[in-house]
């Protein structure tokens, strides 16, 4: 089966013009792609590309005045430093039975506070505890000038916290702690000259409604011109911020890979190309599915769910008995642990 390239722009192919690059943030205009393919990029640099964060909490003291679940939750949140993130094993692809070193990270947390002034616990205190693929994934991205990262929590004299943290790999399609991006800019046509816009002023809409800095790279439209209905965008321009993660150029380019997966898998399916397809797998998914069990949404491998944390066996919740969630298994009830 023949597939027939872009229309118009087979014989050039896809063109990147970077803007202005900086550590944490990239601009760039993409050229010579319809707009399917330049908003699919969009959508897998947002919730696709593999990071690294906390999914699994193990209390095992805590007596200051935040409950478990919810210093797990900021836990969670915060961003890990996800560089060589391939070398880690989604949970489902590992033979262990709930994490390991080929799967997962554990960092520990420890603090006590034995004066009399307020105590606060930073990002900068996670201790990574077990063998790492490199001396950077896994650590607490820290980018204020104190080095102290994200606040925690804080402790009076006498409190003290104690916690195993899990961390795994996963994408934030399933929970936005995997994100590797705090926003992703995206526009076409600033001038409008393609009226894909109705926009709504009082008076005049060229005041009320002022230019991107984006309308500097493309020619304002001729005042009487004739409208060309048979017009399509072919430039598009981002601007990728990086929650600290991931290099932007980094997310992008794990971005790319992502969308040639997911191609090749299609291709594959619609030719029926065993050959072609044997390291083609479509690889993001969440962590949360394990070896065996029933079919989900993510694909195979994922178990039936987890029991809750409140009592052996659980309450049905909403989604069903035992815990269940139409994304596999619930984050509840590993080993007495939290999910964060």
């Amino acid at each position: 089966m023949d597939y027939d390239a872009m229309d118009g722009l087979e014989d050039i192919g896809p063109r990147v013009t970077v803007r202005e690059a900086a550590k944490s943030s990239v601009g760039f205009v993409l050229t010579n792609v319809d707009l399917a393919f330049a908003n699919s990029l969009r959508r897998i640099i947002l919730a696709e590309v593999p990071t690294m964060a906390i999914d699994l909490v193990e209390v095992e003291a805590n007596t200051s005045v935040l409950a478990d679940e919810f210093i797990a939750h900021r836990l969670g949140l915060i961003p890990l430093n996800s560089k060589d993130v391939d070398s880690i094993l989604y949970t489902r692809d590992c033979d262990c039975e709930q994490y390991c070193d080929n799967c997962s990270i554990t960092l520990t947390l420890h603090a006590r506070c034995t004066s009399n002034e307020i105590m606060k616990i930073y990002a900068r205190d996670l201790v990574i505890g077990s063998v790492t693929p490199n001396d950077q994934i896994g650590r607490p991205v820290i980018s204020d000038a104190e080095g102290l990262g994200s606040v925690i929590g804080k402790l009076r004299q006498g409190q003290e916290l104690r916690m195993k943290c899990i961390a795994k790999k996963g994408i934030a399609k399933e929970h936005a702690k995997w994100a590797p991006t705090s926003a992703v800019g995206f526009e076409y046509d600033p001038h409008n000259k393609l009226r894909h816009l109705d926009l709504w002023y009082e008076d005049d809409p060229m005041k009320e409604w002022p230019k991107s800095k984006n309308a500097e790279w493309e020619e304002p439209p001729l005042e009487g011109a004739p409208f060309d209905y048979d017009a399509q965008p072919s430039e598009f321009y981002f601007d990728v911020e990086s929650i600290g993660n991931l290099e932007p150029d980094a997310v992008i380019q794990q971005g790319i890979k992502v969308m040639q997966q997911k191609l090749a898998a299609v291709i594959q399916e619609l030719t029926g190309d065993e050959g072609r397809g044997g390291d083609v797998e479509y690889e993001p998914r969440s962590p949360g599915a394990m070896n065996g069990g029933t079919t989900g949404d993510y694909g195979g491998g994922i178990e039936a769910g987890y029991t809750t944390p409140y009592g052996n066996g659980g309450n049905a919740s909403a989604w069903g008995g035992g815990g269940q969630t139409p994304y596999g298994a619930t984050p509840y009830g590993q080993n007495n642990g939290w999910a964060a």
